[in-house]
């Protein structure tokens, strides 16, 4: 077989399984949906898993958030949430939901700031975790715009990468953006750019390090919900969770 043709197979497969569980819930009119795929992989140890956890819970919390998907348009936000690692190693944290006022969100927060690890011990399957993050905004609600959202510390080292996912998925007008969280692997950055940012307007943002996910998810969700240029982007109120 030429280059990938080892993993081919594998990836139709995974996209038939995955496709076959479509099932659109119910909705009024929806200008994003926006999907969130956190890392998981054996990198991340368990403090920076929780500075992941607890950061994207913070950033959805903020009032400039907030505001941004209660009054930054017309039509609802809807949001799921997964974690990512090896092949096929994925977890869903929070199933769709429409974000429509201040207790949808609390609502979310809650869930986020909950989540358990799901595994530590498998590598960097970034290939899989795109073609899950495909299938699952295929079963989503039809908005305007449709986002997936990756954050990750590391570039692809298991299984078929996201050249054969955008290949084998279903990523018709969707816009894939990335989070970098730099310190663990020195290429992570311009993978990203090169191999992983697809779609009308996808960009990168950078997290120097764990410490720093929380104001570059801020950064990131604030531009993301109101579909910004990055001249327009101000920088976001931070806000810790109620104890």
């Amino acid at each position: 077989m030429g280059q990938h043709g080892e993993y081919r197979p594998l990836v139709r497969l995974a996209a038939c399984l995955l496709a076959a569980s479509l099932a659109a819930p119910a909705q009024g009119a929806c200008r994003l949906a926006l999907v969130l795929a956190l890392d998981v992989s054996s990198s991340v140890d368990d403090a920076e898993y929780g500075l992941q956890r607890v950061g994207l819970a913070s950033a959805l919390n903020a009032p400039d958030i907030r505001e941004a998907i209660l009054r930054g348009g017309s039509g609802d936000v809807a949001l799921a949430v997964y974690e990512w690692s090896g092949r096929f190693q994925d977890k869903l944290h929070l199933d769709w939901t429409f974000l429509r006022n201040d207790a949808d969100i609390t609502g979310a927060v809650a869930v986020l700031a909950g989540m358990q690890r799901s595994t530590s011990d498998y590598p960097t399957g970034l290939g899989s975790a795109l073609g899950y993050g495909a299938a699952l905004m295929a079963r989503g609600p039809r908005c305007d715009r449709q986002v997936i959202d990756v954050s990750g510390d590391g570039v692809n080292n298991q299984g078929f990468g996201p050249d054969l996912a955008y290949k084998h998925f279903p990523f018709d007008n969707i816009t894939v953006n990335g989070l970098v969280i730099e310190g663990h692997d020195q290429q992570v950055t311009q993978y990203y750019r090169r191999e992983v940012l697809r779609g009308p307007g996808a960009f990168l943002e950078i997290a120097q390090g764990f410490e720093d996910f929380e104001r570059a998810m801020s950064r990131k969700l604030y531009r993301e919900i109101n579909d910004l240029m990055l001249g327009a982007l101000p920088h976001p109120t931070p806000h810790t969770l109620p104890q």
